[in-house]
């Protein structure tokens, strides 16, 4: 099937710059500096919403209710299906793979075809598509060979294991790619809209273009055309001024927000406005002058390097890989009503991707088969957490 293209764009940097080695995109401090204060609540250029929105308790609390799977390699993009079953996608074997919820057992899906693995790029994130009930179409961003793109592929439980993919459509291509910095998160909407964060591939200029994908959260049809509103005439880009995107949530009124590794001082996690400029690399953090959106809240890299973010229980609940904790973020409207508040910190390492399980539950999936930290035991596994 034939899908409008989106021109490729060429990223111009790939080698890592100063104060951003390879672990950068993880938030890496190639200084060593002493990084230990404490994170920070900047929403006051972010609307608040309306003044009768309750803030949830300044506290809260998580509870491991038990371990869903083990024996996962490089797990990234996590995907619910209907009846409780999980998909997961492997970054860098390229494949998908469903979990019983209950048992554990690990169905391989199959290989993804014209995935290449390599740096932080590979298979990243999976989503199902609104139509999914009658469809049956997985989404996944990957990184190719020359760029990273997004396609679709029908599943077909009825198939023998590893012959469960159709071929994949292409739905839009041209992301910039890089050794770093290719983003990777997809998500579905409540406007049933295709929304995708994108990094910069280590080309800082990009994120300032409106013109180039990279460094942008775009917002698109199913079909991966420019959605219907969006800020720019025909264009996919939704924001700009990003340096790597990787959670993308809303909240229980439909607005989106968005997790962002910083350089060397502070992660952000930033409450999305159609157009907004966010600031990449003329500001990192709060305070970056006229014109630029100030985040929700910031944090030191070594705290955070955050990847996925959900909703639950009137909080964004964001995953730190560097940082090896989770975060809450007590929100009213959208600024943080309090402080952020951290669970879990170094008792499962490095956490990759957060996702809603209904009500008070999540599901978080752990990264420490990719190559950066060090491990906590030789594979990464899938939790059910109760929050508050």
């Amino acid at each position: 099937m034939q899908r409008r293209a989106v021109p490729a764009v060429l990223a111009a940097a790939l080698l890592l710059t100063a104060g951003c080695s390879s672990d950068s995109s993880d938030g890496a401090d190639p200084s060593g500096t002493d990084r230990g204060a404490s994170p920070t609540s900047t929403a006051q250029s972010s609307p608040a919403g309306s003044p009768t929105e309750q803030a949830p308790p300044a506290k809260g609390s998580v509870k491991v209710l038990r371990t869903v799977a083990t024996g996962l390699n490089s797990p990234w993009g996590l995907a619910p299906l209907p009846g409780g079953d999980l998909l997961v996608s492997s970054r860098d074997e390229a494949t998908i793979t469903r979990i019983d919820d209950k048992t554990g057992k690990k169905t391989e899906l199959g290989e993804v075809p014209g995935v290449s693995p390599s740096g932080e790029g590979g298979l990243l994130g999976i989503a199902l598509s609104p139509d999914y009930a009658s469809d049956h179409l997985i989404y996944a961003y990957f990184t190719s060979a020359s760029d990273n793109r997004i396609v679709r592929m029908l599943y077909d439980e009825k198939k023998p294991s590893g012959e469960q993919l159709g071929a994949p459509d292409t739905v839009f291509r041209g992301i910039p790619k890089g050794v770093i910095h290719n983003g990777g998160r997809i998500a579905f909407g409540p406007d049933k809209m295709l929304y995708a964060g994108t990094g910069e591939s280590g080309d800082t200029g990009l994120s300032q273009d409106r013109k180039s994908l990279g460094g942008k959260i775009l917002r698109m049809t199913p079909d991966g055309e420019p959605a219907p509103g969006n800020p720019f005439p025909d264009s996919p880009v939704y924001s700009l001024g990003h340096r790597n995107v990787q959670g993308l949530a809303w909240d229980d009124k439909q607005r989106l927000f968005a997790s962002e590794f910083g350089q060397d001082t502070w992660d952000e996690l930033n409450a999305i406005k159609p157009g907004d400029n966010y600031g990449w690399p003329e500001a990192e953090g709060k305070g970056g002058g006229s014109g630029f959106h100030d985040p929700v809240a910031q944090w030191r890299t070594d705290e955070a390097s955050p990847s996925g973010i959900a909703y639950a229980e009137g909080s964004v609940w964001m995953a730190g890989l560097r940082g090896e904790r989770l975060w809450r973020i007590p929100l009213k409207g959208t600024q943080a009503a309090a402080d952020p508040q951290s669970f879990l910190e170094g008792e499962y390492g490095r956490l990759r991707t957060v996702a809603p399980a209904g009500g008070d539950r999540l599901w978080l999936v752990t990264s420490n088969t990719d190559g950066r930290g060090d491990a906590k035991g030789d594979d990464d596994r899938i939790l059910e957490l109760e929050v508050r």
